[in-house]
């Protein structure tokens, strides 16, 4: 298939490849198997190769680490990567279903993951795996829409304070611009703009959630 073309990776077992992008709906109609047993070991390979990722290449504590890891591993991350690759058009889903579910899709990722796992071993899968997460890691992709209770999470983990501080407000009444620096124990961690101050404080707070995930 193309997007494994294109990382250089062949499956010999194209049996296995199917099944890990057939959902149980179309398993039952066509009387297949399903990608569910895959998706379980998927799961763990993924978990393993972003574990190793955040331990070798941040400074961050443990519990920081998992809400790090969380975000790029969620379900809303595993559907931008399938989209991104191309993977998502290879899914097979049965009648019923008209329109493919990000958990789908998501599940379909992983259990494409645990094919390349049981013919390639664990570094292919690895490599395969980082080679399309990283880069949105390293630009701070952030899959949380609401960053803000995100990095209260984050924050909560150490029991710190987090205190968001508006440091400019320009324009006229009607198209005002908010500059907001968010910080945790008086230290600013992210700074944001934004056109109300509750934009400039998502902003500021994904920010710092950027910053968070590329800590060297």
């Amino acid at each position: 298939m193309d997007f494994l073309d294109n990382a250089g990776i062949k499956i010999k077992n194209e049996e296995l490849l199917l099944t890990a992008l057939t959902h149980s709906s179309y398993a039952n109609e066509e009387k297949v198997n399903s990608y569910e047993r895959l998706e379980f070991l998927g799961d763990a390979v993924l978990e393993l190769a972003t574990s190793e990722y955040f331990y070798l290449k941040t400074n961050l504590k443990e519990g920081d680490m998992s809400k790090v890891r969380a975000s790029y591993v969620c379900e809303n991350a595993l559907f931008e990567y399938s989209n991104k690759i191309g993977l998502t058009k290879h899914i097979r889903v049965g009648n019923g279903i008209n329109k493919l579910t990000e958990s789908i899709v998501a599940d379909c990722f992983e259990s494409v993951l645990a094919v390349i796992f049981l013919e390639h071993g664990f570094s292919v899968a690895k490599k395969f795996a980082l080679s399309i997460i990283v880069p949105y890691v390293e630009s701070g992709y952030n899959f949380i829409h609401d960053s803000k209770s995100y990095l209260q999470e984050m924050v909560q983990t150490d029991k710190k304070s987090l205190e968001y501080v508006v440091t400019s407000e320009t324009g006229p009444a009607h198209d005002k611009t908010f500059e907001v620096d968010v910080l945790v124990d008086g230290i600013r961690f992210g700074h944001g703009v934004g056109k109300s101050k509750k934009e400039a404080e998502q902003e500021a707070a994904n920010d710092a959630i950027k910053k968070q995930a590329n800590e060297v």
